[in-house]
């Protein structure tokens, strides 16, 4: 008898340590899926994976006479009512150059709208080089009802690609950007109204 009860216990021991760890694995997997999600956008922003691009603050002092066309394409998600299209089909740059270009975005509907882009270059493995100093990218864009704004973009592709012997066959880079609905759009625009009217408040009491 006392070696049934011991037995029991024993077993529910095991249960008890069996479910412990099944739940640890379960909030382990969680935690592990979440933190995957920045260190693979870091991993992305490192390497150029996919076509990530990079970020800097100005384009470099060193030039190359080495020139790349990049050419510029524009897609929007159906979830989002809007025109987007580059204003120009491609540039000519040399390597370290800045660039300069524009997108066009137009809100079709009669509300407010807010749209943000997800963007890559390809031919994928030159994204470690290709550079944006300024990009409509970086923000989620608010469009009012019929508003069309032009959407300015400024980089340069890396000198330092002219020394790598993988990127010998690389003349042509395209840059994409494809525009989503916002998924905190109900927030921002909350936020984007309460702004616009304090502006018009401070600008009535200036009067």
């Amino acid at each position: 008898m006392n070696d049934r009860r011991e037995g029991d216990k024993g077993l529910r021991r095991k249960n008890r340590l069996f479910m412990a760890g099944l739940f640890g694995l379960v909030f382990g997997m969680v935690g592990l899926a979440y933190a995957s999600v920045p260190l693979y956008a870091l991993f992305c922003q490192v390497t150029g994976f996919g076509g990530t691009t990079q970020r800097a603050d100005a384009a470099p002092a060193r030039q190359v006479d080495r020139v790349i066309k990049v050419r510029f394409n524009a897609d929007v998600n159906q979830s989002l009512p809007w025109r987007f299209k580059p204003e120009q089909k491609e540039l000519t740059v040399k390597l370290g150059e800045m660039g300069l270009a524009a997108y066009q975005a137009a809100n079709r509907t009669d509300r407010p709208t807010v749209g943000t882009a997800l963007y890559n270059v390809t031919p994928d493995k030159v994204g470690k080089y290709f550079n944006k100093i300024e990009c409509f990218c970086f923000t989620e864009q608010v469009l009012e009802p019929g508003q069309s704004v032009d959407m300015p973009v400024a980089f340069f592709v890396d000198p330092a690609l002219a020394d790598d012997p993988a990127m010998e066959d690389v003349t042509t880079i395209t840059l994409s950007y494809t525009f989503f609905r916002a998924k905190d759009e109900t927030q921002v625009l909350a936020q984007h109204a309460t702004q616009t009217a304090g502006a018009k408040g401070t600008g009535t009491a200036a009067n």
